[in-house]
C-alpha cells in the first residue's frame, strides 16, 4: 500500500518557498535601484518614473530602454554623477540620442 501524501506539509513548503522568492525579488529590486543611482531620487520621483514606464506601450521606447539595460548589466555604462567634464560635453550616445546633433 502506498504511503499517503501530506498535502498540508507540501502546501506549507510551497508557501514558504513563494514567500522566500518574493523577499528575494524585493531585495534584488532594491539592489538594482541602488546600483543604478536611482536611490538619490525622491520616492515620488522614482514612483512617477516607474508609473510612466509601466504605462508606455511604444515598442521603440521599450527597445531603447532594454538596450540601455543590457548595456548596464554588461558593465558598458557609468553610474549617474560619475561623468567627467569631457563626457558631459560630448552629449548622449545611447539609443535615445538624436542622430542630428
Amino acid at each position: 500500500m502506498r504511503k499517503p501524501r501530506d498535502f498540508d506539509a507540501e502546501l506549507k513548503a510551497l508557501n514558504e518557498k513563494a514567500a522566500a522568492l518574493k523577499t528575494r525579488k524585493v531585495q534584488q529590486f532594491g539592489e538594482l535601484v541602488i546600483a543604478t543611482g536611482a536611490d538619490t531620487l525622491s520616492i515620488e520621483e522614482l514612483t512617477g518614473a516607474l508609473v510612466t514606464i509601466a504605462a508606455t506601450n511604444e515598442p521603440q521606447k521599450r527597445e531603447a530602454w532594454a538596450t540601455k539595460g543590457q548595456a548596464f548589466f554588461r558593465g558598458n555604462t557609468r553610474k549617474p554623477g560619475k561623468r567627467t567634464q569631457g563626457d558631459a560635453q560630448s552629449g548622449a550616445k545611447g539609443p535615445d540620442s538624436d542622430p542630428a546633433r
